[in-house]
């Protein structure tokens, strides 16, 4: 049975609300009086048709229904879930509860976005205060996975247990709070940093951009997939948590930062940092940690330099000035030398078998690089699309090898080019691969001769490789 979510306030939170709901099949009946609102909101979900599917491997649930009301009630009506994200304004908040409470379902749930607020002052005046929490969300609330849920002492833990099991139906990862405080937990690490940047520029330390550079260029990286506590542990070594508060703990003491005002580290706090620490991450090695920690930054590394940003635009800028030269192409040559990556593995603990492929693909690019495919020459003028590819499985390549695809010009025919790539590993052949490809013109899209210095180029180098002969494997492509 769908199950249906009334959002009141489709700005860019509850927008992102709305499209997270929408996109996990439920029903999703929004309220904002402004006159942009379904506008935005629709704007929005365009954005989040593209990135939210891209995150999983398989197809998400079908769309639910998205409807706009002109009044609260409308909007509420049969909604298990009510999403409130209003302007930050408490009183704004508790009228609106009124109202909402006055025609919605006893039973439903209503969930407030507030970065600040603690469910008790939203709960003031409320009809029904137990119906009422706290869920935080981080924006954009249709890709990040954290909901802070918070209750007050009115709040029945079966409430909050309810309101967990509904968001991880949608994918989310709601972190229950303990006790209610103002700004829950996320934020005021925020806040922090926030604070403490506003004092380095003040000071004219940093400037916003270096602020940014070192967050996202180092610990911003190592925070995103091991946090606080994990990170300093493995920092702290084989000896742990408490060998790395016993090093680094007085540092608290000194005016590194404005933020003076911290805890003593009594032996009280430590003792349960350290078992805290030994519970969250006592399963696994120091060594395993650091493997597992390597291994995300690899995979987010690559992520990033993929689309060329942040730290990724300093790994494209140092990979051109590591790129190899181009060789003699009268002579079949290498055109492919890397290390398999983390994220190339497969089910089986060795390469994916399309990554075959891949290898072959970045040899190709590099081929076609070198008789003149350029990114300009692409941009305006023409390209190469493979229209057929043979490949042949020879040997298991595992993470961490090393792999070499050596390229031969089989043959040049007016808009066909035909190559053979055979991939190398550990001294044996591990895979040929035969690739079929069409000049195209990019203005029209269609197959059109290349230009008359492109293929008198491919011409000679084919008939300087045929004097190689024939490789093993070859003629599997080309015979329609």
């Amino acid at each position: 049975m769908t199950k249906t979510a009334a959002i009141l306030g489709g700005g860019v939170i509850g927008g992102g609300w709305a499209a997270r709901f929408l996109l996990m099949g439920w029903d999703v009946r929004v309220f904002d009086p402004s006159p942009t609102a379904e506008e935005a909101l629709n704007e929005m979900l365009a954005r989040a048709r593209k990135a939210l599917p891209a995150l999983y491997d398989v197809a998400l649930p079908a769309e639910g229904k998205l409807s706009f009301h002109g009044t609260i009630s409308e909007a509420v009506d049969g909604a298990i879930w009510i999403q409130e994200s209003a302007p930050e304004r408490l009183e704004l908040k508790q009228k609106l509860y009124q109202q909402v409470q006055s025609v919605c379902d006893p039973d439903a749930i209503i969930g407030s976005s507030t970065s600040g607020f603690m469910p008790s002052e939203l709960q003031n005046c409320a009809t029904r205060p137990e119906q009422i929490i706290v869920a935080h969300p981080f924006n954009p609330v249709y890709l990040l996975p954290l909901i802070e849920l918070v209750g007050s002492d009115k709040t029945d833990d079966a409430m909050l247990d309810r309101a967990r099991g509904l968001l991880e139906t949608v994918g989310l990862f709601p972190l229950k709070v303990r006790q209610e405080i103002p700004a829950h937990i996320a934020d005021r690490f925020l806040e922090a940093v926030w604070r403490e940047a506003l004092w380095l520029i003040k000071d004219g330390i940093a400037t916003t951009e270096e602020i940014d550079d070192a967050i996202r260029m180092g610990f911003g990286l190592r925070w995103g997939q091991m946090g606080l506590f994990e990170t300093y542990r493995v920092a702290g070594g084989p000896a742990g948590m408490k060998h790395f508060i016993s090093q680094f703990g007085p540092a608290l003491e000194w005016p590194w930062t404005k933020l003076m005002d911290v805890p003593d580290l009594t032996d009280e706090l430590i003792d349960m940092i350290a078992s805290q620490s030994d519970a969250q991450s006592g399963h696994m090695s120091i060594a395993e940690l650091e493997s597992l920690r390597d291994g995300n930054l690899t995979a987010m590394m690559r992520s990033l330099k993929a689309r060329g940003a942040s730290v990724g635009k300093v790994l494209k800028k140092h990979e051109k000035t590591i790129e190899p030269q181009m060789p003699d192409l009268m002579v079949p040559m290498i055109t492919l030398d890397r290390q398999v990556p983390t994220d190339w593995v497969d089910g089986n603990g060795h390469m994916n078998e399309s990554r075959y492929v891949q290898a072959m693909s970045e040899a190709s690019d590099r081929f076609l690089l070198w008789i003149g495919a350029t990114p300009d020459y692409i941009a305006t003028t023409g390209s190469w699309f493979t229209v057929e590819n043979h490949v042949r499985y020879l040997a298991e390549v595992m993470i961490g090898d090393r792999i070499t695809a050596t390229t031969q010009v089989l043959e040049t025919k007016g808009k066909k080019l035909k190559l053979f790539y055979t991939i190398h590993c550990n001294g044996a052949v591990a895979a040929t691969v035969e690739q079929l490809l069409i000049h195209v013109d990019m203005k029209t899209r269609r197959a059109g001769e290349p230009p008359a210095e492109m293929a008198d180029l491919t011409r000679r180098i084919a008939e300087a490789h045929a004097a190689f002969g024939l490789p093993e494997g070859a003629g599997g492509t080309g015979r329609r």
